[in-house]
């Protein structure tokens, strides 16, 4: 039987023995009453490292996302986001749904940047005829990729300039300080700053390149947070003794921030022997992702690729373009063996 290899995601990953003992030892309280001592410090952290007046811990990142767009927009206005965007395409249209806010999705370039022309084209004028435009909604890493802090400047300085606030959804914010860090020379805690410093609110998400078995947190001003916590509260998302689980963010702050360095060379690994294969488009290894797609005369037999890989143990998701995620359960061994399993499909 052969060992499973599980690219699907970066949320596969398993607490380490570290992080359950940290988790066992944490003093809890009743979140919702706001005493639980684990999960305060936890927010007071975050907020902190990212530069914001307030932070509120959340069950997920869809909620964290969800509840920054009502505290943002009331019903009938309106929040600017890429077509491919996490909040718009795959968080089940609770925005709309839920917080009765209308979207308008706008087309990304191929790095995951809005035209700013198109931004501007987009804000609708103060008439009766159309909804209110509140807030611009940005995504960082996008599909893997580090979205450039001049074009983060530009945007957001846009969209104040219009009357509008500004989110950003950071699920994977720590891949992309790690990899600025590493582009610009500086530390992480410097680049952090520098990716939330134009965000009106900024969401990251501890359960997936941290290893963390769940949770996200949401920043922005006190007044924000004041009125997320409300919204969670309406959404089911306030919890008890969720310390236990604030803990193992905790401790995933603490401990896997500048290890997805690893992840991303891994990634860089993947990418170079699938590559080598020239059966295959290669895209990706920007930070934790590679993307794939078959090329030439292998192109009409994704559906045995597929298979092939399945049988390997090999696990990826989508359909024609496979993605595959790097992390902390995988080792530089595993791209290996997962290289020679994929490039046995060609020889075959």
């Amino acid at each position: 039987m052969n060992k499973t290899i599980d690219f699907r995601s970066d949320t596969v990953t398993q607490p380490t023995h570290a992080m359950k003992e940290a988790m066992m030892v944490a003093p809890l309280g009743d979140d919702v009453f706001g005493d639980d001592p684990t999960v305060n410090r936890l927010q007071e952290k975050v907020a902190s490292l990212l530069g914001f007046e307030d932070a509120l811990y959340m069950p997920t990142g869809t909620q964290s996302n969800l509840c920054a767009l009502m505290a943002h927009c009331g019903r009938g206005d309106e929040y600017l986001v890429g077509q491919m965007a996490h909040t718009y395409r795959w968080e089940a249209g609770g925005a709309a749904v839920l917080g009765s806010i209308q979207p308008q999705p706008l087309e990304q370039n191929a790095d995951g940047t809005i035209a700013l022309e198109k931004i501007e084209a987009s804000i609708k004028p103060d008439d009766p005829h159309f909804a209110m435009s509140r807030l611009l909604a940005l995504e960082n890493t996008w599909n893997g990729r580090l979205m450039g802090l001049d074009y983060l400047l530009q945007a957001t300085t846009l969209a104040k300039s219009r009357g509008l606030a500004t989110h950003l959804d950071g699920a994977r914010l720590f891949n992309a300080a790690v990899a600025l860090a590493d582009q610009s020379q500086q530390t992480t805690a410097v680049a952090l700053r520098a990716i939330t410093q134009p965000f009106d609110s900024v969401s990251v998400c501890f359960s997936k390149g941290l290893g963390a078995p769940m949770g996200s947190m949401l920043c922005g001003s006190k007044m924000l947070i004041r009125q997320a916590r409300r919204v969670r509260k309406m959404a089911g998302g306030a919890l008890r003794q969720v310390g236990m689980v604030a803990a193992a963010a905790n401790y995933a702050l603490d401990h896997h921030v500048e290890r997805l360095r690893e992840d991303h060379a891994k990634a860089v690994q993947l990418a170079a022997g699938l590559t080598a294969m020239n059966a295959l488009t290669v895209d990706g290894a920007h930070t934790n992702m590679v993307f794939v797609e078959l090329n030439g005369r292998w192109r009409d037999r994704q559906t045995e690729f597929q298979t092939h890989l399945n049988a390997a143990g090999i696990l990826t998701t989508g359909t024609y373009k496979l993605r595959f995620v790097t992390h902390l359960d995988l080792s530089a061994e595993d791209i290996d063996r997962a290289l020679t399993h994929i490039e046995a499909f060609f020889k075959a």
